[in-house]
């Protein structure tokens, strides 16, 4: 019979593969909103994902955190900072998959935990383990190659690692909820996005509406293409172990690189193959260093509460040998 606990951690699971397996398919998407352009989409999916993050949080009555949000300038600071960071990510890789870039925009998501790293060294000046030093070493190796290859450096690779980096850093000081920081982004965004549309309607150029109403509820989902994987992220991440989401992120990546190879048939070359293979080898290597870690930490935590017991134990044995004396005593 399962215990509550192996069901809640068996959901989890599904919830995280969900959300990764979503945002992993998420180029099969953005091509179907042609001929708006990489801009407009943006625009739309910031407008329409504040309307769906709304309903949903009115839905869940989750309001409690807007007064304390207001009341902190440094976190409305800190959300500026996300929303202005985000934007770039999301913009970047709209163009990048609607201009046949697939496969470089993937190396950016696979490259991002080595650029988190490096960026946890450079800014929270924390102290690498020789595995994470090894793999950041292969990474850089990794960029190396594939700027020979390209002729120039991998830019969409380097600035969606970057951005979405910053996002995360950003996202660690300001602690807010999956849900409740996408309202406060996309409340941040919302205005600039409304603003853009309405321009583009006056210049005639804004393809909403103009495409048909199939076309129009394509670009309304955005909404609901951002907000859903977000959603089941929350929920996995509250139901499994850190470890299990980080080997679970590698899932977005692995599916957009198979889509731009197999099904956007984009070029790979041998020197493409050989940075890839690099970043692999960077990423095995993180990973063989994160469960190990775990392992041990788990381990050290077994101990200690073994030993815990076990003085314990020792403490109710010698109290139970002196009670009699006591007694005695008296």
């Amino acid at each position: 019979m399962e215990t509550k606990t192996e069901n809640e951690g068996r959901a989890g699971l599904l919830y995280g593969i969900g959300a990764y397996g979503m945002w992993g398919l998420v180029p099969l998407f953005w091509p179907l909103l042609k001929p708006a352009g990489a801009v407009e989409i943006l625009a739309h999916r910031m407008v329409w994902s504040l309307v769906f993050v709304g309903i949903a949080l009115l839905a869940l009555r989750r309001w409690s955190w807007i007064p304390e949000l207001v009341r902190s300038p440094r976190k409305l600071a800190l959300i500026t900072v996300a929303a202005a960071v985000i934007s770039v990510n999301w913009g970047l890789y709209i163009w990048s998959v609607n201009t046949g870039r697939v496969v470089e925009a993937s190396l950016g998501y696979f490259i991002n935990p080595l650029v988190t790293i490096a960026l946890g060294v450079l800014v929270l000046k924390e102290r690498l383990r020789p595995a994470q030093w090894a793999a950041v070493g292969v990474g850089f190796a990794a960029v190396l190659v594939l700027a020979i290859g390209y002729g120039q450096p991998p830019w969409i690779s380097l600035v969606l690692a970057s951005s979405f980096a910053i996002y995360g850093l950003v996202k660690k000081k300001l602690n807010l909820g999956g849900l409740e920081s996408l309202a406060a982004e996309t409340a941040v965004q919302f205005l600039p996005a409304l603003g853009y549309l309405v321009w583009l309607g006056t210049q005639g150029t804004l393809a909403f509406g103009s495409e048909g109403a199939g076309h129009a509820a394509l670009l309304v989902s955005t909404g609901i293409v951002t907000a859903v994987p977000l959603v089941c992220f929350g929920a996995a991440a509250i139901r499994v172990p850190l470890s299990t989401l980080g080997l679970l992120q590698y899932l977005a990546p692995t599916f957009q690189f198979l889509l731009g190879v197999l099904y956007f048939h984009e070029a790979m070359p041998p020197e493409r193959w050989a940075g890839f293979s690099l970043v692999w080898l960077a990423l095995t290597l993180l990973t063989w260093d994160a469960l190990r870690t775990a392992r041990r930490s788990r381990a050290a935590m077994a101990a200690a509460s073994a030993e815990a017991v076990a003085s314990v134990e020792a403490a109710s044995i010698e109290a139970a040998s002196v009670a009699p004396k006591v007694h005695q005593g008296r």
